[in-house]
């Protein structure tokens, strides 16, 4: 565990939307999400490679090259984007030939794109093009729900150890006697990786199933729900606070307060409720003087959390 870390995968996120899209997923996107970009994405099915890049995606997983491993939080999908345009033309090929086996594209030219020369810089045009259409607006708030995970379990962490960081990754995942325990239809048999440690990546779009890697050329990883990312999918965020705390505190000090289920910074709060930061921070001010909300600095960012008479105030929206 000493060589383990977090890291954010945008390129994962698009092709678990993508999945999603297309059906290869056993759990949809909500309805509102759906309606939103499905005509988007038929679209792009129309006007780009895109069916290119569906072609390299099965029910279990895409192939390695266009969902590289990400590095650490701080990854961007131009890193992304750059590690897909430097594979190797030949590990390309065995790629993509070991998935047109198992799942030969139906239209001509979709053959004919995956059997060119090109073949790499098309896919990553694609992606580009699937990322700003899709996902882009939405990415802030992504992101940020990415980081507070992070953040979450980074302080857990530093207080009290890795179990502890861990133990509520996943209703699925388990930590026994110093091991991290998954269903076997995840990991197969025992897996051991000396002095590789565990690349730890919080997913929006994977909720709610998570994944294992285990396999070249990812480190082994383990690719979870982040926190939080339930009530957005659920729609159950803060955007629509109840009436009764609404009335009370005024609509967007409701959500603020109602978002701060785990610790944020001014930034995050700002993208995931799509607010201003300025807004955001004059809303913090009034909320801490009322006793709501507290701050403490985490190195050099400063996080919010609720009080215990907050913590009152939002359980009482569930009545």
């Amino acid at each position: 565990m000493l060589h383990s870390h977090f890291a954010i995968s945008p390129l994962w996120e698009l092709n678990g939307l993508l999945r999603k899209l297309a059906g290869l997923s056993a759990h949809r996107l909500p309805r509102s999400w759906a309606d939103r970009l499905i005509p988007v994405y038929q679209r792009l099915r129309r006007d780009t490679s895109l069916d290119a890049v569906l072609a390299l995606q099965s029910v279990q997983q895409g192939v390695d090259f266009i969902a590289p491993a990400p590095l650490g939080l701080g990854q961007t999908l131009d890193d992304d984007l750059q590690a897909v345009r430097s594979t190797a033309p030949e590990e390309a090929r065995r790629q993509i030939d070991a998935a047109l086996r198992l799942r030969p594209p139906p239209r001509t030219e979709v053959r004919q794109l995956l059997h060119s020369a090109d073949v790499v810089e098309e896919i990553a045009a694609s992606l580009e093009q699937a990322w700003h259409a899709l996902i882009a607006d939405d990415w802030p708030q992504l992101r940020a729900i990415c980081e507070r995970d992070t953040a979450y379990r980074a302080g857990r962490l530093s207080r009290l150890g890795w179990a502890a960081a861990l133990d509520d990754l996943h209703a699925q995942i388990r930590i026994v006697e110093g091991a991290i325990e998954v269903p076997r239809a995840l990991a197969g048999r025992d897996r051991r990786a000396p002095g590789r440690g565990l690349l730890l990546v919080p997913s929006a779009l994977m909720w709610p199933s998570v994944a294992l890697r285990t396999e070249g050329p990812w480190p082994p990883a383990l690719v979870y729900p982040a926190r939080g990312i339930a009530a957005l999918w659920e729609q159950r965020s803060a955007d629509v606070p109840a009436a009764a705390l609404r009335d009370l505190i005024g609509g967007s000090r409701a959500s603020i307060l109602l978002e701060l289920d785990s610790p944020a910074s001014t930034t995050q709060l700002a993208q995931s409720l799509r607010m201003s930061v300025g807004a955001v921070g004059d809303h913090l001010a009034v909320l801490r003087r009322a006793g709501l909300v507290s701050r403490t600095r985490d190195g050099r960012s400063v996080l919010y959390h609720r009080t215990a008479l907050g913590d009152a105030m939002a359980a009482t929206t569930g009545e």
